[in-house]
């Protein structure tokens, strides 16, 4: 690997950025397109395990191999926090929740919300993410064009509402949906910014972001103030947010941080399973020997009933699928870190306040890490694939003390749906459609995915038409 030496200081090997061009991309983005997906892709491939660049100011540092992954994860995480700029990003709506605090107040918030998320307590959410599902089929007519991933984020908003909030938001799902969107679009232009637009100034995507946050927050106060004054307890998330007591401090939730965390989880809690779900369900579509082995098993184990989280461990194939689509297309792209004092990484100087990356896009697409990486092969995760595959070389969920809270939840939602969903209707990918991944935040279809869904006979387990498969992404 060749150095690049700047004032003195030697660098790793990386692309030159230029500051202008990036500023005139983030102003003219219909004429000079970024795409951050293809960009830390491009990186990984050509600049080795650390790759520097830097754009004005910001000085960055891509890692792409799992063993420094794993420093920054897990060896030594309390020498990194979050960094600013996502903080920056995801403040105006997840203000202090888990997705931007550090230090003592992500511990404290992490304890408390933790026990919701026990094996005990996900696994008594299954059944109302089948009846959600089963709402949806019974909506579509036969044959009828949908955009697969609209309809996602529809059945997971309902879900993460009923399951971990007890409250039913169905004829405002729409409505919220939208909202997210405004938010999702208003951070991410801040996440990929050469230049911050401060938030004062009133452009079109700020107004429409602080018009979303007025609404949302209506919502989830409207929502806080009323369970607290019913003093019910349900058993849902909110219910045990409110009852719960930190043991070191004694100290409970404040209105405002009920909010916080109830709107990362939020964004947590339907956004990636519905990207996860309608990339899955492409994949599968443009797949017919993966669809007829999951239809086998689905006939074997339910024979045409309902799925219950219970049936999970005797659905193993349907796990294999799920893992293999969130390796091609992890929900969350990558994430960012930056070092509170100078360390070392990979044999480099890293300088406190640097950006220092993962992108497990990239990651995930390595070569060395993962045959035919571009291939779609749910066999990949067969039982006993921890052992099989690099440690850290996968991380949809993250790793260490900071892994998602939710995965488990994530995971079996993803099953049910599917298992559910497959059971019923068969899924065909309507022809003449780019289907062209990019980074919203999360990964997701650019232009959506239409998928014609017709209803299957019961019983009748095996595939009758399906497309021929096609080159991945």
């Amino acid at each position: 690997m060749t150095l690049n030496a700047i004032g003195g200081r030697r660098y790793p090997d990386g692309p030159k950025i230029n500051l202008l061009l990036a500023v005139v991309g983030q102003l003219l983005p219909r004429i000079f397109p970024f795409d951050p997906l293809a960009f830390g892709l491009s990186i990984a491939r050509q600049f080795g395990d650390v790759a520097y660049y830097h754009v004005g100011p910001i000085h960055v540092y891509q890692l792409n191999h799992p063993d420094l992954a794993r420093q920054i994860l897990v060896e030594e995480p309390e020498k990194f926090q979050k960094a600013r700029f996502i903080k920056r990003a995801f403040r105006p709506f997840a203000g202090n929740g888990l997705l931007t605090s550090d230090g003592m107040l992500w511990k404290q918030q992490r304890r408390l919300i933790q026990p919701a998320f026990h094996h005990g307590h996900v696994a008594a959410y299954g059944d109302v993410m089948v009846a959600h599902t089963r709402r949806l089929i019974d909506v579509v007519q036969d044959g009828q064009v949908r955009e697969i991933g609209a309809d996602m984020m529809k059945l997971t908003l309902g879900i993460v509402v009923k399951a971990l909030f007890g409250a039913d938001f169905a004829r405002e799902a729409d409505e919220v949906g939208d909202l997210m969107m405004a938010v999702l679009d208003a951070a991410n232009q801040r996440i990929n910014s050469a230049v911050q637009i401060p938030a004062w100034v009133p452009t079109r995507r700020h107004i429409r972001e602080r018009r979303a946050l007025g609404r949302l927050d209506a919502m989830l106060q409207d929502l806080i103030r009323t369970r607290r004054a019913s003093g019910e307890h349900t058993g849902d998330l909110l219910s045990m947010l409110l009852m719960a007591v930190d043991e070191d401090s004694g100290a409970r939730m404040s209105d405002r941080q009920l909010r916080d965390e109830m709107m990362t989880l939020f964004l947590a809690g339907h956004e990636t399973t519905a990207n996860a779900l309608t990339w899955t369900l492409y994949l599968v579509s443009q797949h017919p020997a993966v669809e007829a082995r999951l239809l086998d098993e689905l006939q074997r184990v339910l024979a045409g009933r309902d799925p219950t989280a219970g049936d999970l461990p005797n659905l193993p194939y349907s796990e294999m699928v799920v893992r293999e689509a969130i390796r091609l297309y992890p929900p969350a792209p990558g994430f960012a870190r930056e070092p509170i004092e100078d360390t070392h990484i990979g044999g480099y100087h890293v300088p406190k306040g640097s950006l220092v990356t993962v992108i497990t896009y990239a990651l995930h697409r390595d070569p060395r890490f993962f045959d035919d990486p571009d291939t779609f092969n749910p066999d990949r995760f067969a039982p006993g694939w921890e052992e099989r595959i690099r440690r850290y070389a996968y991380l949809p969920f993250g790793g260490g003390p900071r892994v998602c809270i939710g995965n488990g939840f994530a995971m079996m939602e993803a099953r049910l749906i599917l298992a559910t969903l497959l059971q019923r209707c068969q899924l065909l990918l309507e022809p003449e459609q780019e289907i062209v991944p990019v980074q919203l935040v999360t990964v997701r279809p650019k232009n959506g995915i239409r998928m014609r869904m017709e209803r299957r006979q019961p019983m009748l387990m095996s595939p009758m038409r399906i497309p021929e498969p096609k080159k991945n992404l």
